[in-house]
Formats: C-alpha cells, sequence, structure tokens
C-alpha cells in the first residue's frame, strides 16, 4: 500500500523569519538602512519598467560592485547565519514529520520565495525542505553573481505548486509540467497541500488552495496582524495565527488536525477504491 503525502508549502519572510532576509545582514553591509536599500531598488525598478524582484537582485549586484564586496554563493548563504526565525520553527518540521507518521502519512515541506536561496540556504533550516524555489543568481567563472537564474515572483509562484502536484520539480523541466496527467497518476494530490504565508504577496497561492481542495493559512505580528484579518474576513485564506510555531500553541494544534483530515480522507479514499474495485471483480 502507498504512503499518502502531505505536502505543506511556505512563503519565507515574515512567514518563517521576521522580516525580509536581506534586512538582517546584506543590507547593513552596504551602509544602508533597509528603506534606504528598497527606496534604490524600487526606484530603478520603477525608471526601468522591471520586475520588482529582477530589479533589486540587479540593485545588490550593482551595490555590492560599487563597495567592493564579493557577491558570490558563499557570501550570501553567511548573510543568512543572522536571520531571525519565529519561535519554534526549528524543531517545527521534525516535529509534524514524527506526527504524520503516527498518522501513516508523510510529510514532505517546500519553500515558495521570493527571497534568496542562498540566504535561505545559510538559516539553519534548509535541510528541512524537500525542495527550495526562491530568487537566486547564476554565477559566472571568477564565482561572482552575474545574473538572475530563478525569479519566483507572487503570480508565478503558483507553477511550482504544479510541479509539486505533479512531482516535477526539477525547474529546467517544462516538457513534464505541460504534459498532460490523470488526477490519480499525481504524487501530491492538491487537497493534501497546505500553504502558509503572510500576506498579498501569497494570496495567488492562497486562492489556488483553496479553490483546489487544500488549505491555506496565514500568519502574523502585531505589525501586519490587520492585513492578515482582512485576509481571514475576504474569504482568502481558512485560517490565521500569530506566527509561533511552538508545540502547542493555536497554530501547531491546527496544523495537526489538518494532516488528521488528509489521513482520514485518504483512508476513506482507499476504502471507496477498494468497494468499486470488488463490485467491478463480481461483474
Amino acid at each position: 500500500m502507498r504512503t499518502p503525502i502531505a505536502a505543506i508549502l511556505y512563503d519565507f519572510d515574515k512567514t518563517l523569519c521576521t522580516t525580509d532576509m536581506q534586512d538582517y545582514s546584506f543590507i547593513p553591509s552596504l551602509g544602508y538602512t533597509p528603506t534606504e536599500f528598497w527606496r534604490i531598488a524600487n526606484t530603478f525598478g520603477r525608471e526601468n519598467h522591471m520586475d520588482g524582484l529582477l530589479a533589486y537582485m540587479y540593485t545588490m549586484i550593482d551595490e555590492c560592485r560599487k563597495k567592493g564586496i564579493r557577491l558570490d554563493r558563499e557570501y550570501l548563504v553567511s548573510c543568512g547565519n543572522a536571520i531571525e526565525l519565529f519561535p519554534g520553527v526549528k524543531d517545527w518540521f521534525s516535529r509534524l514529520n514524527a506526527f504524520g507518521k503516527e498518522l501513516g502519512i508523510s510529510v514532505e515541506h517546500y519553500v515558495l520565495s521570493s527571497g534568496l536561496k542562498e540566504i535561505i540556504e545559510g538559516s539553519g533550516v534548509a535541510q528541512e525542505f524537500r525542495e527550495i524555489y526562491a530568487c537566486e543568481f547564476l554565477y559566472g567563472a571568477d564565482g561572482l553573481a552575474m545574473w538572475p537564474k530563478l525569479d519566483v515572483n507572487f503570480t508565478n509562484k503558483t507553477q511550482f505548486v504544479y510541479r509539486i502536484n505533479k512531482g516535477v520539480l526539477d525547474v529546467a523541466n517544462d516538457r513534464d509540467l505541460n504534459a498532460s496527467m490523470p488526477d490519480d497518476s499525481k504524487r501530491i494530490p492538491f487537497t493534501n497541500m497546505i500553504y502558509v504565508g503572510d500576506g498579498l504577496s501569497d494570496v495567488p497561492c492562497m486562492k489556488m488552495m483553496r479553490a483546489y481542495g487544500g488549505q491555506a493559512v496565514a500568519v502574523y505580528q502585531e505589525s501586519n496582524r490587520t492585513g492578515v484579518e482582512s485576509l481571514l474576513a475576504d474569504g482568502r485564506v481558512d485560517f490565521i495565527f500569530p506566527a509561533d510555531y511552538r508545540e502547542d500553541t493555536i497554530l501547531d494544534k491546527t496544523m495537526k488536525n489538518i494532516l488528521r483530515k488528509i489521513a482520514i480522507a485518504d483512508e476513506l479514499s482507499e476504502e471507496n477504491a477498494a468497494q468499486l474495485k470488488g463490485i467491478a471483480q463480481q461483474k
């Protein structure tokens, strides 16, 4: 018998950590405050009619060049060391994995973030994820960042949900992603997915979850509580919680209840399939 899989998909900035990941170490190393850096990047993007994420990645390269900072993978990974995760995040994954195992399901974790994959790799929790989909640089022969390799903005995040659904995780493999596939052969049904985010940039994925039978969860700090409450009032998410991932918090208890629901639904589906097979064999 196959083991059903539940997939939990996370935004990263302000969902698993307290602010934009560049704000902790990278931006201060340039001598800017976060407000100053993002003003430069956003102004550059508007003036050149650019995608906002490509604009900030270009600004990172340009500012490091001006300040004599070597922008290579190792440097960005080291910037991740300063990330401040919300309470309970570090042991959250192992706790849910163990709980899923008790239920007879396998729990997988994925990141869908407009932040930087390299910085996430230095956060201390990168090993917990089956796949990290985030903005990423291409590096030249000298090891320096030279071009955006991947841009994960709030609308194209949904393609990665489809990749997880079909089990086509390689971003270079569009052929299999776009190929027709019967619903019962897809690796992780949408009904077994949970998306966890914190704001408007997560709405396309949240709406997708709700449309296809998955669950959408938003977490908040006091600074963005009003906006997250609006997501619930507008029917864009199923649940909202304080960003506290510790054991026995309301977020922890509800997530475990959702996993219970997934396990029960899968068991009922298996029973239904067995009964249909038995009827067919009698004919």
